[in-house]
C-alpha cells in the first residue's frame, strides 16, 4: 500500500513558488530521502505532510486518506520530529514524554518510557530537566518519543543534525527497525553518507521541482546541486 502520495503538490507565498506541482510516492517500510539546497521547499513539503500548512494547489494523501479533506485522521498516522524540539524545558524527559504521548491518547508505563529511553543512550538522564539537555540530546529523546508512538509515517527534518557519530548511528539503527515493521518514512536532509546507509530511494528538490535520484549517486555524485 502506498503510505504517502503527492498530487501535483504548488506552493507560493505572495509571488514567490516554493513548490511547483510536485509528485511523488512513498510506500509502507520504505525511506525516501529528499535533497536539496536551502530555500528548495523541503521544509515546506514537511509542513503539508503533517497539515501544518495547506497547499496553494493540489493534495497528498496518507495511508489511503486524503490529507487536506480528512486532515484530523490523518493526523493520528504520523510523527513530525523536526528542528524545533517541541518539549518543555522545565519538565524532566519522564515528564516530556508522558505529557506528549497524552496529547496522542497513548498511554505507557514509566518502565516502557524508560526502556525507550535506554534505547537512545539518554536513560541515565530520565529525571534530568530537558533545559539541561544538549541539542543532540533533545533529539534522542524525540527518537524515543517516536518509539513508542510507532506511527504509520514518520516525517524528519534533518534527522542528522545535532548528533554525534555515535547519535547518528541510533538512527539509522533506528530507522532500519522501524521500516522493517512497516513503516514508512520520508526524510530531509544534506548528509549523504549516512541516509545512502538506510534510504531506499531518493530525490532532488531544486527551485521547487523534484527530481528522483539513485541512491547508489548520493555517495559516488561530486555535487548533487
Amino acid at each position: 500500500m502506498k503510505a504517502v502520495q503527492g498530487f501535483q503538490i504548488s506552493k507560493g507565498y505572495h509571488h514567490f513558488q516554493v513548490l511547483r506541482e510536485v509528485s511523488f510516492e512513498v510506500e509502507e517500510g520504505e525511506c525516501f530521502a529528499l535533497f536539496g539546497p536551502n530555500g528548495a521547499g523541503k521544509t515546506t513539503l514537511l509542513k503539508i505532510l503533517s497539515t501544518l500548512q495547506r497547499p496553494t494547489s493540489g493534495t497528498f494523501q496518507m495511508m489511503g486518506l486524503d490529507g487536506v479533506k480528512d486532515r484530523d485522521k490523518v493526523r493520528n498516522l504520523f510523527l513530525l520530529v523536526g528542528h524545533g524540539s517541541y518539549l518543555y524545558n522545565e519538565l524532566d524527559a519522564l515528564e516530556n514524554m508522558n505529557f506528549s504521548l497524552a496529547l496522542r491518547g497513548i498511554s505507557r508505563t514509566d518502565q516502557e518510557v524508560k526502556k525507550a529511553l535506554d534505547r537512545v543512550d539518554i536513560g541515565p538522564f530520565a529525571r534530568f530537566k530537558v533545559r539541561a539537555f544538549s541539542e543532540g540530546m533533545k533529539k534522542r529523546l524525540a527518537m524515543a518519543k517516536t518509539i513508542l508512538v510507532h506511527p504509520k509515517v514518520l516525517l524528519l527534518d534533518e534527522p542528522y543534525s545535532a548528533l554525534d557519530e555515535s547519535g547518528m548511528g541510533l538512527v539509522n539503527q533506528f530507522m532500519k527497525d522501524i521500516t522493517e515493521q512497516g513503516t514508512a518514512i520520508l526524510m530531509t536532509t544534506h548528509n549523504r553518507t549516512k541516509t545512502a546507509e538506510v534510504a531506499h530511494r531518493a530525490a532532488c528538490l531544486q527551485q521547487g521541482v523534484m527530481k528522483e535520484i539513485a541512491v547508489q549517486e548520493l555517495v559516488e555524485a561530486h555535487e548533487l546541486f
